[in-house]
């Protein structure tokens, strides 16, 4: 077994948005030299983010962050979450 530790990256999340009627949450998540803007459709389970630029690194991730951490997550809050890559 190798002593080496795995890259990671720590990912902040801002919510800036939310509304209970319309099942959806909105904010900004950065990472590295990265930062994109979201809105989950937590009702129809649809996560977007934007600009296309790395999208691919944080979607997946993010949106596991946003389901286990749902009902925690207020506008204003500023969270994180720890990556398993180094971007």
């Amino acid at each position: 077994m190798s002593s080496r530790r795995l890259p990671h990256t720590t990912a902040n999340v801002r919510i800036t948005g939310q509304c209970w009627y319309q099942g959806l949450l909105e904010g900004e998540v950065s990472a590295g030299q990265y930062t994109w803007l979201f809105q989950w459709q937590f009702k129809q389970g649809e996560l977007s983010v934007s600009p296309s630029l790395g999208r691919a690194l944080i979607q997946e991730p993010l949106g596991r962050f946003l389901e286990q951490q749902d009902y925690q997550l207020e506008p204003g809050g500023d969270y994180s979450f720890t990556l398993r890559c180094e971007l």
